[in-house]
């Protein structure tokens, strides 16, 4: 059987086959698939087994209608920018090359460009795209204006994506698994702790809550904590107050105690924002008294 004529429609043949020069980037080429590396910066995580086999069965008919980009690193290896369902649906056929652009960009811009590639296709989930952000931000040295201005969007847009990693990884899980949208995601971040969210979690889910019942639910675990809190500070309050009176009373008693026995003591109470000054002041003449005291008193609420 010949398999060149079997597999002419998978591999097209006018292209050129001088893949090691690079005198002209972008150029279509064909590249052997094995020389070929997947870009470490690639966004998306996931990929449907289903659809890469639905590009197959339609590369296998069609051939490779759009080339998938590469850059050239050297010792005859490239690295992929876009085209990864593509590269995958090829390598599952069996294709020995593939067409491809080669062009001549640094470690930043294949970032950009393979993120811009997913976002433009629509086919990366919105944590995809908050980790992708997050990776341009820490490893490739953008602040979030200019990766904005990169991306055609405005800064605010890059924040809030990001802020949604804050969520811990099984809440994330969570959401992924399921299918809760990007809202959902960001209504969660209301809530303090990963036990509030799951918890949150279980009935979003369990009742197949929508955003805004969602909204609902998370304003009421607000509340109730709220509620809770202030019941709290009503409670310490009362006791610090009676903790106070207890001390106050105990000074009274003294001064009490000090006539009893004869000596003629005067108490003297002021009361200020935060505590309750005391002055005590006892005769020189006083028998019961060998040297003038005055002695003060402060309880601090």
């Amino acid at each position: 059987m010949n398999l060149l004529a079997k597999f002419k429609s998978i591999i097209p043949v006018t292209y050129n086959d001088e893949y090691l020069r690079q005198e002209n980037p972008g150029q279509i080429m064909k590249i052997p698939v094995h020389m070929i590396k997947s870009n470490p910066h690639q966004p998306r995580r996931n990929f449907d087994e289903n659809a890469i086999n639905e590009l197959a069965e339609s590369i296998k008919k069609y051939g490779v209608i759009q080339p998938v980009t590469v850059r050239y690193l050297g010792n005859e290896l490239y690295e992929l920018i876009a085209g990864e369902r593509r590269l995958r649906a090829c390598n599952s056929l069996g294709m020995l090359k593939i067409p491809a652009i080669v062009v001549n960009m640094n470690d930043n811009d294949s970032a950009v460009v393979a993120l811009i590639e997913n976002i433009q296709r629509e086919n990366l989930s919105f944590m995809e795209e908050a980790e992708a952000y997050r990776n341009l931000l820490t490893n490739h040295g953008f602040t979030q204006e200019e990766l904005a201005k990169r991306l055609g969007k405005n800064q605010s847009s890059v924040a809030n994506k990001v802020r949604l990693l804050k969520l811990p990884l099984v809440v994330r899980e969570i959401i992924k698994d399921n299918l809760l949208t990007e809202r959902h995601a960001r209504t969660l971040l209301r809530l303090e702790s990963c036990e509030r969210q799951i918890k949150a979690l279980e009935t979003i889910t369990d009742e197949n809550l929508n955003v805004a019942q969602t909204e609902e639910l998370i304003d009421k675990m607000l509340e109730e904590k709220q509620s809770k809190k202030n019941s709290g500070k009503a409670a310490f309050k009362k006791r610090d107050v009676k903790d106070v009176r207890i001390f106050v009373n105990t000074v009274r008693h003294a001064i009490d105690l000090m006539k009893k026995h004869g000596v003629d003591a005067e108490a003297t109470e002021n009361e200020f924002d935060g505590y309750i000054e005391y002055i005590i002041h006892i005769p020189k003449e006083n028998p019961a008294v060998t040297k003038a005291e005055n002695l003060t008193f402060n309880t601090r609420k």
